[in-house]
């Protein structure tokens, strides 16, 4: 069978993992391992029961061309979306170095501020077909947006309460990551609370990746450095998995349409 490549951030480390540990298809996955891969590499292990492959380059990457689906996987580092120019150039250059060692691409990130709009127009340069998180006949926002269960669940809970900050499973393990730090260092925590001031509450979005109860300690950590309100609400990785089995049908189909060749 031939080989999917999924190129993703670490906010989604946790949702790749479950949905990549249960998948039956799957005859062997290969992380490329760095600094930002860390958490997914573990979280597969511990759900898989041994670890997944591991190669430092993408070069060092030979397929089995086992029966089953085989899945190289590229974590990109959460701090790129703080420029859009940075996320654009990084996924750019995963897809680049991805792409000699893959049949097609899964991307898992959405929009995000649209720095990734038009992906597939964004990735032609790798020359392979490329699958990325649908909101209907929209990619996804973000990846808010993709755990909450798209546009309208989004909208709807900021009409709620418009100064609400959603926690998924990346943001409760990596906030302050994204909020404390910058290019040029750390960030003063009195000027990020200023940043912050406009929030009322924090909203929860578990998912069967990672319970509620399993963030409880880092968001109630996260609540009392803001100020912020709990309450939560139950997210959902229906979008993802639509994502999974849309880029599992397009790997199959160019699979055969090679055989025919």
């Amino acid at each position: 069978m031939p080989v999917l490549g999924i190129i993703t951030c670490q906010v989604l480390e946790r949702e790749f993992a479950h949905l990549l540990a249960h998948d039956p298809e799957i005859s062997r996955i290969t992380v490329l391992r760095n600094e930002f891969s860390d958490a997914l590499y573990q979280t597969l292990q511990e759900q898989m029961g041994s670890p997944p492959r591991s190669v430092p380059n993408a070069g060092d990457f030979v397929p089995a061309r086992l029966d089953r689906i085989e899945v190289l996987v590229k974590v990109l580092e959460l701090g790129l979306h703080r420029v859009i120019g940075a996320l654009r150039d990084g996924v750019v250059e995963a897809g680049r170095e991805t792409a000699p060692y893959v049949d097609s691409i899964l991307l898992g990130y959405g929009l995000c501020g649209n720095a990734l709009e038009k992906p597939a127009e964004l990735l032609s340069s790798a020359g392979v077909r490329v699958s990325v998180p649908m909101d209907g006949d929209y990619p996804i926002d973000d990846c808010v947006g993709l755990l909450i269960g798209g546009r309208d669940s989004y909208y709807e809970e900021q009409c709620r309460c418009a100064g609400t900050f959603f926690m998924t499973a990346g943001w409760a393990h990596h906030w302050k990551d994204l909020m404390l730090k910058t290019q040029r260092g750390v960030l003063d925590p009195a000027i990020s609370k200023r940043l912050m001031s406009n929030y009322e509450r924090v909203l929860v979005l578990s998912t069967p990746a990672l319970p509620a109860e399993d963030m409880t300690p880092k968001i109630q950590e996260f609540s009392e450095v803001y100020g912020l309100r709990i309450e939560a609400r139950e997210g959902t990785l229906d979008i993802l998995n639509e994502t999974w089995l849309t880029a599992k049908r397009v790997l199959t189909t160019n699979s055969e349409a090679s055989r025919q060749k």
